[in-house]
């Protein structure tokens, strides 16, 4: 009779079942995290009370002197507001970035079988949810105001998708800029300074002529303002690949930038 050797444990470990991440899952679980806390914490709130205050502090003390110009303002200022939204959803994925580089997560994500993209998808999409709350808030004010889409359902629909394009680039690059910052404060007040002259040095506001002579160049092609007459045709008489493809140029030039940068940045060990 052959007595067979009872199997050692590490045989018994080698032979076992390995579990396969599910990287969906991971993904799901951390976006759903992000997103309950910026419920809980009131964040969501704060998207849609920053949107009319947008709203209100643009539209209303120009008005009256863009009417005496012949200009609906309502419609003229409608684009700059949308992308002051999607810049303040930048700023927040800034500062998430920078907070859990901070507090050691992206580390412990790292020592854990998470997916290397994972948390940058899940950031990502928490973004994208604090988007679209903006985006509803953005338009339903607008009408309040005065906005409506004059060039119908499909210029309508490209006006939203175009504006999630560049709030997707901006809040990419802000990730990244987070994830290597680890200084929410330092990052946030990094960011508002660019975002401020960007947005005031634009045609959002006022008309290229509105602007000295000597300024005008930069004025006119500067993104904020490029971006902001693609919005502005797809609203109202409808863009053409003539207005269009200078705004396209741009958001594949930041993306090409931004996302090789953000995926280093959030992959990266410290």
């Amino acid at each position: 009779m052959t007595v067979t050797a009872a199997p050692t444990a590490q045989q018994l470990f080698e032979n076992m079942p390995v579990a396969r991440p599910n990287k969906i899952a991971q993904w799901w679980a951390l976006t759903g995290r992000l997103v309950r806390t910026a419920a809980s914490s009131g964040d969501l709130l704060i998207v849609v009370g920053a949107t009319f205050i947008f709203t209100i502090g643009y539209w209303l003390p120009l008005r009256f002197v863009m009417s005496f110009q012949g200009i609906n303002f309502a419609q003229f200022v409608m684009p700059i507001i949308v992308l002051q939204t999607m810049s303040f959803t930048m700023m927040s994925n800034a500062q998430i970035a920078a907070t859990e580089a901070m507090t050691g997560l992206n580390l412990r994500m790292q020592s854990m079988p998470v997916g290397g993209f994972v948390p940058l998808a899940a950031r990502m999409s928490g973004g994208f949810v604090r988007a679209i709350v903006a985006m509803i808030s953005s338009i339903a004010f607008g009408y309040w105001i005065g906005f409506r889409f004059i060039a119908g359902p499909a210029q309508a629909v490209g006006f939203v998708l175009f504006a999630f394009a560049v709030g997707f680039v901006l809040a990419i690059g802000a990730d990244a800029l987070g994830s290597l910052s680890k200084s929410p404060e330092a990052l946030s007040q990094a960011l508002s300074l660019p975002t401020l002259i960007f947005g005031m040095l634009s045609c959002g506001f006022v008309p290229e002529k509105g602007f000295p002579h000597w300024i005008r160049p930069f004025v006119r092609n500067q993104p904020v303002s490029q971006f902001s007459f693609a919005l502005r045709d797809m609203a109202g008489t409808g863009v053409t690949w003539h207005v269009l493809w200078v705004p396209l140029v741009w958001l594949g030039g930041m993306g090409i930038v931004f996302i090789p940068l953000a995926i280093w940045a959030s992959t990266r060990r410290s």
